[in-house]
């Protein structure tokens, strides 16, 4: 399964070791998940990193990088797609450019009509309630 790792979650992720966001690191490779993000969000993350915690930016490039997969950050799609947040424009083509199973968001402000549901077929959700789906389903 793809997952499509925002600018939120990576934060999350080196900010926290016990929350939903670095669980999806240490189980991506038992549970079979494919963790993708662009330059761009890791740069985004790059500049805001200080901001969760003293080690997060040894955590963030030591251990979350190694784990992720880079893809093309898109900038065009040809389907009509209405999406208000023009600096999320790119994270949202940019997982559907990847044909990922999901977008794994913690930025419910700028995704809050997406979270929960499908966009062309990619789920959109925070890394909560993919984990919790994937406990309903059996697979955790």
């Amino acid at each position: 399964m793809k997952l499509f790792i925002d600018t939120s979650v990576l934060l999350a992720a080196a900010g926290s070791e016990n929350g939903a966001s670095r669980f999806l690191f240490t189980q991506a490779t038992i549970r079979g998940w494919v963790l993708i993000t662009t330059h761009y969000c890791l740069e985004e993350a790059q500049r805001n990193v200080a901001k969760v915690g003293r080690k997060a930016s040894t955590t963030l490039i030591g251990s979350l990088v190694p784990k992720l997969a880079f893809v093309p950050t898109e900038l065009a799609f040809d389907k009509v797609l209405v999406f208000p947040k023009a600096k999320d424009r790119p994270v949202l083509l940019s997982a559907l450019g990847a044909e990922s199973d999901y977008l794994l968001t913690l930025d419910e402000g700028d995704f809050q009509k997406v979270i929960g549901s499908h966009v062309y077929g990619m789920r959109v959700s925070t890394p909560g309630l993919f984990l919790i789906a994937e406990r309903k389903a059996g697979r955790i």
